[in-house]
């Protein structure tokens, strides 16, 4: 299983593309758009800021080559960033035009009695069923940290919540599309299982 892991410049790259090895993946990890088509998945990781990513993408020439592969029908994981990158906009900073392949905001957690950053270990509600998470227990952790949150429009595009004050979408799917707000590659067992299927079963 070829999978080409997008290197717009912002991501934890090399801890990434070891856990997709270890997931079984042949991964390529890649600035070139016609790899991008041609892989049979795509995994679009990022840490830091929204704008930074998307900005790394677009002055790569990537954007359309991604948009085109996930038309076609080619499961693409976004992971933290690369998840809310899959989304309509972000409020990080100032509004920021995401790629728009699901409709929705990502939006800051509220001020008051919760530590911004979310980080570190919480736990995975799945609202249904689904490859990503065959044979991963409700209430599993995984290892988190961001500020800012996807707020889908559509709440059939919800996988799984995690809850930090209010429930919020820790996990987005819409057929080929798959997001998780956590580090799977930080997330120890559960988060190499979880590539794992993303890898032999998406």
């Amino acid at each position: 299983m070829k999978i080409a892991l997008i290197d717009h410049g912002v991501g934890n790259l090399r801890s990434v593309e070891k856990a997709l090895t270890a997931a079984g993946a042949d991964v390529n990890l890649t600035r070139d758009p016609d790899h991008i088509r041609q892989a049979d998945k795509l995994v679009l990781p990022g840490v830091g800021a929204f704008a930074d990513a998307m900005q790394g993408l677009l002055s790569r020439n990537l954007e359309n080559p991604l948009m085109e592969a996930v038309k076609a029908g080619t499961p693409l994981l976004g992971i933290c960033v690369g998840m809310q990158m899959l989304f309509d906009l972000s409020e990080e900073h100032g509004e920021h035009p995401g790629l728009g392949l699901l409709p929705g905001r990502v939006v800051r957690f509220p001020e008051g009695e919760l530590t911004v950053p979310h980080t570190g270990w919480n736990q995975i509600q799945p609202l249904r069923q689904s490859e990503l998470l065959g044979n991963i227990p409700a209430g599993s952790y995984t290892y988190f940290n961001h500020t800012y949150f996807c707020a889908p429009t559509r709440e059939e595009d919800v996988l799984a919540v995690t809850e930090y004050g209010d429930q919020y979408a820790s996990i987005v799917q819409r057929g080929n599309l798959y997001g998780v707000q956590f580090h799977p590659e930080k997330s120890q067992q559960v988060g190499l299982a979880m590539l794992k299927n993303f890898v032999q079963r998406c």
